[in-house]
């Protein structure tokens, strides 16, 4: 079973002068049509994705509901990308975003599924059940369970933020997160359309990685985001989707894809350096 080490992610985050994460949501609808005449059409899109950024990257998410939808030939495709990338960039963090949600046994068939069958680094999980929905996550030794804290959705205020004990929810589920066994292999998602909670969020969990979805399409704020975001680690793993991978849907996708993630990792690298001269 792939092992991994938060060393070896802090030490990609300053080789790369990046914390970029580039999302593998891939729609048959929207990738370049001639890829459609291959054999396994998402395999061959996210190879070339892959191929295109991965100098700019350190972590690649799959959200497992792109492959799920195409039934087993999806599996496949997710099972080659995971393999491609454990064999051919071992060091890059790979997190499979499931938000998987359920107890005991259930838990821990989720858990192996993604950490022990495909082999992925991290899976994304609701904490909505509690403690024992997630503790089964946290058994595997070398893997990362990153809990949904604070969502990019405009639904995230329907829960989310309501005040139990004056103290809103996303609250109490990073600080009850924090005693559970294993908690050193937590991470959390906090959507970048929340910047401004950032900071009190720093003040619960200083010392945590945060994976920050929404820069990019969904309009979240990069340099906002690393003002509020940012610790003595970096402690932030960006994540953008379909500004990258659909940034051309012509003959040249790739190239293009890899244009904007060295973009972003340029923006990120003026960051750091500002941070840590």
């Amino acid at each position: 079973m792939k092992n991994f080490s938060l060393e070896t992610l802090k030490r990609e985050i300053f080789a790369k002068k990046s914390f970029l994460c580039v999302g593998l949501d891939v729609d048959l609808s929207k990738i370049p049509p001639f890829l459609l005449k291959e054999e396994d059409p998402i395999f061959a899109f996210n190879k070339a994705i892959i191929d295109a950024t991965h100098p700019y990257t350190i972590a690649y998410k799959p959200n497992i509901a792109f492959y799920e939808a195409y039934g087993e030939k999806g599996w496949q495709s997710l099972r080659k990308t995971i393999n491609y990338l454990n064999e051919q960039h071992p060091h890059i963090f790979t997190i499979a975003d499931a938000k998987r949600g359920d107890i005991g046994n259930t838990a821990t068939m989720y858990a192996k599924a993604f950490f022990e069958d495909l082999q992925f680094d991290s899976v994304t999980v609701a904490p909505y059940m509690g403690q024992d929905s997630v503790e089964p996550f946290l058994a595997f030794e070398n893997k990362v369970t990153i809990l949904l804290a604070l969502t990019s959705n405009k639904g995230a205020f329907d829960f989310q933020t309501l005040t139990t004990e004056k103290i809103p929810l996303y609250e109490q589920v990073l600080i009850r997160s924090q005693k559970w066994h294993n908690a050193q292999n937590l991470m959390y998602v906090v959507g970048a359309t929340k910047a401004e909670y950032l900071a009190n969020i720093r003040r619960i969990i200083p010392n945590a990685f945060l994976l920050v979805p929404g820069v990019g399409a969904q309009g979240g704020d990069l340099k906002e985001v690393c003002q509020y975001g940012l610790n003595d680690s970096v402690g932030l793993i960006i994540n953008a989707s379909r500004a990258v991978i659909y940034a051309s849907q012509g003959e040249d996708f790739a190239e293009k894809a890899g244009e904007v993630a060295q973009n972003l990792q340029k923006e990120m690298a003026t960051i750091l350096d500002t941070k840590f001269q």
